[in-house]
């Protein structure tokens, strides 16, 4: 597949996407999709570090026997990866988008990278311990590494779509001057992923987006949910921070905050050891002490009760956020979705947690839900003339890509 000579007359856009624990990067055509190179890396901060990534049909794989740091990893896919690839495919890269998870109450839409944006970004690390710091990385080593490539860099920030939450759902039960002058309130995240399946929804149930209602749940080793009505967000499960709401891969998500004081105060444990206990030893790895990968506790699941331990923990409080959701939704809800890793490929994780939502019209068709050779990018689990539940592949690559398109235009 030769896509460099399909798309000489086409403009691209640069994604690169730092995560908590890995890096995704791609190179796409924002008409069409079409991604020229995509990428990822996976085990960082173990000496099986590797990343793998596609350039037109072709996969390569590089393999480091020893732990990288998050910025040796930007460096390695800026400059042996991405500066490496075709010198007509870089001339046409308009813009570079990167995914920051938090704004904070400063920035509440995509933004073009100035040195204020790069200074908020880093100060907002503390709402996003785990993401926005390395987002900052990825900003500053693109400004370095690739100051030839006539571009903008452009932040998209997770918290964007969130801000259109009322008043009742944002604000926490605290004395109200913790808002006014520090702007304590519900955020969310994944609103990128969020936005776009809105979107993808709308298309797929062919009805307008400012008349559709519904549950959107991003799962992989971040997870939220969103409930969106009538193409808004009116609530979601991460709050002041990504910490808040469901059970994730080392995030403990809803927490009782007497039990930090007890840490604190009875266990004698440090405020930094606190916040990396409930960031990063907690959720699935925390409750089955071995793996924060959900793969593992499925495929154990039968077998280990710690594995069955953390799976059931995990369904129970998606099942609880997706009852409470759907009362928000008028008496009507046209869809629920499935996305994110998790989302996408645990016919068994979607199991468990549908299964007691029938009390709200939710049925699981168990053979559609387990079928494993799907070609499309959504396809249908739901039992017919039930509420569609839908699995939709997420692309939040596509999304940031529109967003860079859409800001350099405005210029």
């Amino acid at each position: 597949m030769n896509l460099e000579n399909d798309n000489m007359s086409k403009k691209f856009v640069l994604v690169l996407n730092c995560g908590s624990s890995s890096i995704k990067f791609s190179i796409l055509n924002v008409e069409d999709g079409i991604k020229y190179l995509y990428g990822s890396s996976y085990m960082l901060y173990t000496n099986n570090f590797k990343i793998k990534w596609n350039i037109c049909g072709t996969q390569y794989t590089k393999q480091f026997n020893k732990e990288m740091s998050y910025s040796d990893m930007i460096d390695y896919i800026l400059k042996d990866i991405l500066l490496k690839v075709s010198s007509t495919i870089l001339r046409k890269i308009i813009g570079i988008g990167h995914r920051v998870v938090h704004g904070g109450d400063e920035l509440k839409n995509s933004v073009i990278v100035d040195q204020y944006v790069i200074n908020c970004i880093k100060k907002l690390s503390y709402l996003a311990p785990l993401h926005n710091y390395n987002s900052y990385l990825g900003i500053k080593h693109s400004i370095r590494l690739l100051s030839d490539i006539s571009s903008k860099n452009i932040a998209v920030f997770d918290t964007a779509f969130h801000q259109t939450i009322p008043e009742e759902a944002y604000l926490y039960a605290i004395p109200y001057e913790f808002y006014t002058k520090h702007k304590i309130r519900r955020y969310g995240a994944h609103g990128i992923s969020h936005n776009y399946i809105t979107y993808e929804t709308s298309k797929i149930l062919n009805k307008s987006i400012n008349s559709l209602n519904i549950i959107s749940c991003h799962l992989g080793n971040g997870s939220s949910i969103a409930a969106i009505k009538n193409g808004k967000c009116i609530d979601t499960s991460m709050g002041f921070t990504p910490l808040e709401g469901l059970v994730m891969g080392t995030r403990s998500g809803d927490l009782d905050p007497s039990i930090i004081f007890f840490m604190n105060r009875q266990l004698q444990f440090g405020m930094d050891k606190i916040s990396n206990i409930l960031n990063k030893k907690s959720g699935l790895l925390g409750l089955n002490e071995k793996s924060s990968d959900c793969r593992y506790a499925v495929n154990n699941y039968s077998t280990d009760n710690a594995s069955k331990r953390s799976i059931d923990v995990f369904c129970y409080k998606l099942s609880k956020y997706i009852g409470s959701y759907a009362t928000l939704m008028d008496n009507r809800l046209d869809a629920l979705i499935f996305t994110g890793g998790i989302g996408e490929n645990s016919y068994f994780v979607r199991q468990l947690t549908v299964k007691n939502l029938s009390c709200i019209g939710l049925y699981l068709d168990e053979r559609l839900n387990s079928l494993k050779s799907i070609t499309s990018n959504f396809y249908y689990i739901n039992q017919v003339n039930t509420i569609p539940i839908i699995v939709i592949q997420a692309n939040e690559d596509l999304a940031i890509a529109k967003e860079v398109v859409t800001l350099i235009n405005k210029i």
